[in-house]
């Protein structure tokens, strides 16, 4: 997968993807603030890799903030990547996360493609589970919560439950036992 990339901006057009030369080689990414962006501009973008049958679509974010956010919106039912750019694009990380915390469905309603239906399910599936800015990661310099907090994530706990229940543990080497560890963390709590 393609978390990162560092490149010059070769084409730019307003309504499809950007193309990035990384090295003499051309990224096609859909980016979430290409007004910013103008030709030859040096870039380095949060990647968001969506694999589907019939192609492998790049997602680019300016920060971590925004990819995770947008990779939040996504765990939303009848929100997809188009959606979830829109919101992006109307309103700022920390505007949307506010919109979403303080149940502003009427703010959200008003990116384009949500209703009031769906504004409302945003709010409903994500209030409480998002954080006003990245913590720090989870833990060891192996990189391995990286990956439990993923797994904790998809299991339903919320993002500051899982670093404050890992804050400073040091988990196990393999996936199975430092998940298991910080189940149990989690299950004291």
């Amino acid at each position: 997968m393609i978390g990162w990339l560092r490149g010059r901006v070769m084409l730019s057009p307003p309504d499809g993807p950007a193309l990035i030369d990384v090295n003499g080689v051309g990224y096609e990414v859909q980016l979430a603030t290409a007004s910013d962006l103008a030709l030859g501009d040096e870039v380095e973008l949060f990647i968001h890799t969506q694999v589907r049958a019939d192609a492998i679509v790049l997602f680019g974010f300016v920060s971590p903030a925004d990819r995770e956010l947008f990779t939040t919106l996504l765990v939303t039912p009848h929100v997809g990547p188009a959606t979830a750019l829109a919101a992006l694009r109307t309103m700022s990380t920390p505007q949307l996360r506010d919109a979403i915390e303080s149940g502003d469905v009427k703010r959200i309603s008003q990116i384009p493609g949500v209703g009031t239906k769906t504004a409302s399910r945003i709010v409903l599936e994500l209030k409480g589970k998002l954080v006003d800015a990245p913590a720090p990661d989870v833990a060891s310099a192996r990189g391995r919560p990286s990956d439990v907090e993923e797994a904790l994530r998809s299991l339903g706990y919320a993002v500051t439950e899982i670093r404050e229940a890992l804050d400073g543990v040091e988990l196990p080497d393999g996936d199975s036992a430092a998940l298991r560890t910080a189940l149990q963390l989690l299950g004291r709590r």
